[in-house]
């Protein structure tokens, strides 16, 4: 009998009974895992079917130039996210602000309104016969810059992934212990020397995890370039599928997966916290930054971002709730409230299945010491990464290869009951946001003694009685959050949800894309409005989840 077992024994454990339970919970979790990355995988088999075909589309003129346009606003949009955020949440923790509790609640608002509606209100505000160029006609302003092209879309993306810079910077500078800046300061080190020297090593691990959200997001955004007329990856590959050139548009898809691997591991080599972060037990987040006469002149810079965030597109879609807007009186294209019920059922769904699916996974990363629950759970992260388009294209070719041939073997109809259907749908939103449910499971479980989970058992309940009474109701919290931020993310879904609703479905965001299209910006005006609230609600999720207060 080996010391573990001894140890296990000693405390009232059944080894036996323990590693058959976790043994079962890994390869649940992990056969879970091969079946969500399963339609990631059939993009290659696709593209291998081209052949040298495939590498000649993938180095050709055109592709490469959309490969650098959209390697160039993932960076421009990137560097501009750290320097906006990273400045925004210096001044709200450390900078000596008055009511700075509120201006950080200004500062993270604008992740509450999806980018590609910013986008639908910056053009109607500045574009040709906005509202603002209307306005300034009477004072002889015949025109204003255009929004449309690489500015205007880095601009609007900038605008509203910036707070995820925001949000991680915060975090890691309010578990920042002041004493070690201070010591830098008084090491004959000024505030500035202190800051690029201490402060900015301490905190890169929180920089860098909100830079790979930004990355990803304007990577895999497909609303906001389409809107500003900027041709990068993801239009592209939507325009090579409608033009059924679906080959074409699997080369593309993997070549858009290749720079999201890039980006992970750039992301995963700064990430690495070697500098001691968050080990020193002092004073956290105690570093006041004196701004003296720049104290109030500061704050302009959360207003003018609140105010051109978040009160410009209020504004317009106010204006075109209670004045219409231009096609508003066209009628064609009539909103339904059935669009809102469309879109919080299949969010229902989503979050239904995500938690059901993520509950194994989760349980064992958390219980079971293996290599196989560790790569279960990280190669659910996989479609996570994955651009909700690249996922629609690969769903689609899977189902058009496959669904003919099961049903000429089984008689049964399966490309009726499965392509382009609410159960395809809703698959397509688990494989893209179960983790988000993984991770607040996990955590939940990881605070579970597991000793009273074996006193259970010891007094004769099976392991699903004790699951259901013991384990189960100490997991619920996390359980509800992993829903919650699963159905208000699901709500938001734009490319997954265009190309995989059934014919004649809409949701709020393919009602919204079509009137876009249609140019009848009026009728967009409830749905957009109702899209800001239940995005606003995930940011109360977030905001309620911090510690701190500065």
């Amino acid at each position: 009998m080996s010391g573990q077992e001894d140890l296990e024994r000693m405390s009232g454990r059944s080894p036996d009974r323990s590693s058959t339970v976790d043994s079962g919970l890994t390869m649940l979790g992990a056969a879970i895992a091969a079946v969500l990355v399963l339609p990631i995988g059939w993009l290659a088999i696709d593209a291998a079917g081209l052949g040298w075909t495939a590498v000649e589309l993938a180095i050709e003129s055109r592709t490469t130039g959309v490969l650098v346009r959209s390697v160039a606003l993932v960076s421009v949009v990137t560097a501009a996210s750290i320097v906006l955020g990273v400045a925004l949440a210096l001044l709200t923790v450390q900078g000596d602000l008055p009511f700075s509790r509120f201006w950080t609640i200004l500062c993270a608002l604008p992740l509450a309104v999806p980018s590609y509606l910013g986008a639908f209100a910056f053009v109607s505000a500045f574009g040709p016969n906005g509202a603002f160029a209307n306005v300034l006609a009477p004072f002889g302003v015949d025109s204003l810059p255009s929004v449309y092209g690489f500015a205007g879309a880095a601009f609007v993306l900038t605008l509203y992934t910036y707070p995820y810079v925001f949000l991680t910077t915060r975090a890691s500078l309010l578990s920042l212990d002041g004493t070690l800046v201070e010591a830098g300061q008084t090491l004959n080190s000024g505030r500035w020397e202190a800051l690029k020297r201490v402060t900015v090593p301490q905190i890169l691990p929180g920089i860098a995890a909100g830079s790979l959200l930004v990355a990803l997001y304007t990577l895999a955004d497909f609303g906001t370039p389409n809107i500003m007329r900027v041709e990068v990856f993801t239009q592209f590959i939507y325009a090579q599928y409608n033009a059924f050139a679906r080959d074409y548009a699997a080369v593309l898809s993997l070549q858009l997966l290749g720079v999201t691997a890039v980006i992970l591991a750039i992301e995963s080599r700064i990430g690495v916290d070697e500098s001691g972060a968050y080990e020193s037990g002092g004073n956290r987040g105690a570093v006041d930054l004196d701004l003296g006469a720049w104290r109030y002149p500061a704050l302009l810079v959360p207003v003018a971002v609140f105010a051109v965030a978040i009160l410009v597109p209020i504004g317009i879609f106010g204006m075109w709730l209670t004045q219409g807007g231009p096609g508003y009186e066209a009628g064609q294209v009539a909103f339904s409230w059935e669009y809102g019920w469309n879109s919080a059922n299949l969010a229902l769904l989503a979050a239904a299945a995500s938690v059901v699916v993520a509950l194994p996974i989760a349980m064992a990363s958390a219980r079971a010491d293996s290599r196989l629950a560790a790569l279960a759970d990280r190669a659910s992260y996989v479609g996570y990464a994955t651009p909700g388009i690249v996922l629609a294209i690969a769903l689609l070719s899977l189902s058009l290869d496959l669904l003919p041939t099961l049903a000429d073997l089984t008689g049964v109809d399966a490309v009726g009951l499965f392509y382009k259907t609410i159960p395809m749908l809703v698959f397509a939103y688990v494989v893209r946001f179960m983790p988000q449910a993984i991770g607040s499971i996990r955590t939940s479980t990881l605070q579970v003694d597991r000793e009273l989970v074996e006193a259970a058992q010891t007094l004769g309940r099976s392991r699903l009685s004790a699951f259901r009474s013991v384990t189960l109701p100490l997991i619920l919290p996390g359980l509800a959050a992993g829903a919650a931020l699963v159905f208000l993310t699901t709500m938001k879904e734009l490319p997954a949800t265009l190309m995989l609703r059934p014919l004649g479905f809409d949701t709020l965001v393919t009602y919204i894309w079509r009137v876009q299209e249609a140019g009848f910006y009026g009728q967009a005006a409830v749905p957009a409005l109702l899209l800001v609230v239940v995005s606003g609600l995930s940011m109360a999720v977030i905001l309620s989840q911090e510690t701190g207060d500065s």
